[in-house]
């Protein structure tokens, strides 16, 4: 082999080696981006927010960030809570859902964690506190703060026991927030409920540490690089959050009414009643959802626009008809502000039932106090006069001896103009009169007949 042939030989081989060594380095190379990825790549923390009374709101907005914080795979969920407890039934919801997750899930104890709220605590897999947080007092009770009866309180006492099971915690001490006949050693005597401070929550293993704040608490699990996504409300609760402002309801409690007395004073119009009819979907919807209107209180109120609608249209004058009608109106919009099982009024106290009929008594009498003061002034408008009473008799028009006038009309004959209730208009010989009858229904296109005279009125009754 001469030289040449040598150093082409060798040179191939060379080669064949080099590329050996490359291809057995592109594992290492993947390696090393992929724990390059890795350590790139920062833990994901979803935080919501609990700040009222547990509600159905409340559980939708758990049911949907807990949803959300599995899709984008959340490496934790913070619970920031802050509640005096609610429903039964709602916290035992959002417990089940905080139970299934797989996501590690904490909850933050702002500031009162009772009752429902100490159940919602226990089924995360820590608790944090603030100073001079707490959490217990889970005994089921009425409005009035009274104990409900022992079929309630047994509920849960399971509810709460089997959940800190579930998490690992003392399930005694659980029950011992429901059940003030039980006694902790060192912990709790019989006859007081137990509630816990937050250092009394931490030597009893029911909280992992005392936080001023969610950022404290991330910093805690190790978590120095992190991306915070927080829940934010959906268009749908935006609006039924309005809807349920205190001062949104009263006006359109007053939209209801006022549209009710308008179409009880020109019926047939449609306007009034339609504002009155939208104003009571947009009353109910919100309360229905937040689980406070019952469906058998809307079709009270639905019976109530029923039964008045036969009253204007079917039955002559206004009497059991309408005001049953009114009625169970009223009735239906008070009740759908109360946590009311049909008639079962244990979960409502004196107070909220009070508060409830306030709450629709004050649009009430804002509505008949503005019709007092601006009804002349609506029914001046142009829209409105074709269905008001607007004569100007005046001297010019041949009205100076009014009396004389009006009294050549007694015995005539003509008919109903419009719906006289009492007060029309009526038509006698092509020529428009002002009328009232003695508490007669006439229809339209009935036929009168002229009674009598007063002021610029005549009497009419049915012909």
């Amino acid at each position: 082999m001469n030289h040449q042939q040598y150093l082409n030989k060798s040179g191939f081989i060379h080669t064949i080696f080099t590329l050996c060594i490359l291809l057995s380095a592109i594992p290492c190379i993947l390696h090393a981006q992929s724990a390059n990825s890795d350590t790139i790549q920062v833990p994901t923390v979803y935080q919501f927010d609990i700040d009222t009374e547990i509600f159905p709101s409340a559980w939708r907005k758990t049911n949907r960030a807990i949803d959300e914080a599995e899709s984008i795979n959340a490496n934790y969920i913070i619970l920031r809570l802050n509640t005096y407890g609610g429903l039964v039934d709602m916290a035992d919801s959002i417990r089940s859902k905080l139970l299934k997750t797989q996501i590690p899930t904490i909850v933050f104890i702002d500031n009162n964690a009772a009752s429902a709220g100490a159940l919602i605590s226990l089924a995360c897999d820590s608790i944090y506190m603030q100073r001079g947080a707490q959490i217990g007092a889970a005994t089921v009770v009425n409005q009035t703060g009274e104990q409900m009866p022992d079929k309630y309180q047994s509920y849960m006492r399971a509810t709460m026991r089997s959940t800190a099971e579930a998490k690992g915690r003392d399930p005694m001490i659980a029950e011992a927030m429901v059940d003030d006949r039980i006694a902790i050693k060192g912990v709790i005597d019989t006859g007081k409920t137990l509630t816990f401070t937050t250092q009394e929550a931490i030597a009893n293993g029911y909280c992992e540490g005392e936080f001023t704040s969610v950022k404290d608490i991330i910093a805690h699990l190790n978590a120095s690089d992190y991306k915070m996504v927080k829940y934010k409300a959906s268009p749908m609760e935006s609006v039924i959050n309005f809807l349920l402002h205190p001062m949104v309801s009263g006006l359109l409690l007053m939209m209801i009414m006022g549209g009710i007395y308008f179409e009880l004073q020109t019926p047939g119009l449609g306007f009034p009643i339609a504002a009155a009819l939208i104003g009571a979907v947009l009353y109910f919807a919100p309360n229905y959802l937040e689980g406070l209107a019952q469906n058998w209180e809307i079709i009270l109120f639905i019976v109530g626009i029923i039964l008045l609608a036969l009253e204007l249209f079917v039955i002559p004058g206004f009497g059991v008809a309408g005001i049953s009608g009114l009625l169970l109106m009223i009735s239906s919009l008070v009740l759908s502000l109360l946590r009311n099982n049909y008639f079962d009024f244990s979960l409502t106290g004196t107070s909220e039932a009070l508060q409830a009929l306030i709450t629709v008594a004050i649009p009430f009498m804002l509505v008949l106090t503005g019709l007092v003061f601006l009804g002349q002034r609506l029914f001046d408008t142009p829209a409105l006069k074709k269905i008001t009473l607007e004569s100007t008799q005046q001297s010019s028009d041949g009205y100076s001896v009014e009396e004389k006038t009006l009294a050549q009309y007694i015995g005539k004959n003509g008919f109903a103009a419009t719906v006289l209730r009492p007060s029309g208009k009526v038509k006698i010989n092509e020529e428009m009169f002002d009328a009232i009858t003695e508490g007669e229904w006439i229809n339209s296109g009935d036929g009168i007949v002229v009674k009598n005279y007063r002021g610029s009125y005549l009497i009419v009754q049915p012909s």
